[in-house]
């Protein structure tokens, strides 16, 4: 489904942003990427949305390679990919039904199937009863729920989401995963960078890539990936 295999991204020459990457996520995995603010999550999820290339290495979504995709290819793929973002990039004057149904409205959808699939998708996030509300007089929970509505609604075989919930409290953030949680048993791909590493061992059966300064230093199966970075934190301060 996403395959990095020794991907490097530079910035100005030799400022390296991710450096010698090889990570993959299985169809219908739950992927969680951690590490700290600088760690290169940002990035490393651009480049499976094509937003940037990678410098070097090799990329492949959904079998397609990255490296030789045309320019031209590229709205094509994204259309199988949904994105989250922290800052949820609503078109705050617009209703909770406008903003979903832009994305169905530019691949050319017509205007009944538009009609159900966005009132499906708010059945979802819960957002049913307030189609006709302003995004600006959201809380911030319900704009982001609004987003995953959005990035959702086509489809998607993969859904990325940037730090979904570091802008929210506890209650909302644990809703917010378990709306990712629900999305990745419906059978889609979710890869969901963030730092708080408190949400990693609340979905069960998740993997998880840690990086640091652009490295990745730990892959695979959550719990056992965090219970051994937890033991070498407490070994090295001589607890053990």
């Amino acid at each position: 489904m996403i395959q990095l295999y020794h991907v490097y991204k530079a910035y100005g020459g030799e400022q390296y942003a991710l450096h010698d990457v090889t990570l993959t996520a299985d169809k219908g995995d739950f992927l969680f990427i951690t590490g700290p603010s600088g760690a290169g999550k940002t990035t490393l999820l651009k480049l499976i949305f094509c937003a940037e290339p990678a410098t070097r290495g090799q990329l492949l979504v959904d079998g397609v390679n990255l490296q030789r995709l045309k320019r031209s290819g590229v709205p094509y793929l994204r259309r199988k990919i949904g994105v989250v973002f922290q800052d949820f990039k609503l078109l705050g004057e617009r209703t909770v039904f406008a903003n979903v149904g832009l994305t169905l409205e530019v691949t050319g959808r017509p205007r009944a199937y538009i009609e159900k699939k966005v009132r499906q998708v708010l059945r979802l996030v819960g957002l049913d009863a307030k189609e006709n509300h302003l995004c600006c007089r959201l809380s911030g929970g319900e704009q982001q729920r609004v987003a995953i509505a959005r990035a959702v609604a086509a489809n998607p075989i993969i859904v990325l989401a940037d730090e979904p919930t570091g802008n929210l409290d506890d209650e909302i953030t644990l809703e917010i995963l378990e709306l990712f949680r629900e999305i990745n048993r419906r059978g889609t791909t979710v890869v969901l960078a963030t730092h708080n590493r408190e949400l990693i061992g609340k979905v069960p059966g998740a993997k998880v890539g840690i990086l640091r300064q652009g490295r990745l230093v730990a892959a695979g199966v959550a719990r056992q990936v965090m219970a051994q970075r937890s033991a070498l934190e407490i070994s090295s301060q001589g607890v053990l």
